[in-house]
């Protein structure tokens, strides 16, 4: 269920020889409408992000 205000991890995942590395993207929050806006520190060299639920509060991450 799309909750307004929750906030979700964004990552850049490479293929690595001895399987994958995760990079910190940035972060994701759901709107009303249930759109997201996406706050990215870092671009993905494939053009691929990999979006999941955070484990960190809103209030510690910079709006």
């Amino acid at each position: 269920m799309v909750q307004e205000g929750k906030v979700l991890a964004v990552f850049s995942i490479r293929k690595a020889r001895q399987g994958s590395i995760w990079v910190r993207a940035g972060w994701a929050e759901f709107n009303k409408d249930g759109s997201m806006n996406l706050f990215l520190d870092v671009l993905p060299i494939d053009g691929t992000l990999h979006v999941r639920e955070s484990f960190e509060k809103a209030r510690d991450l910079p709006h």
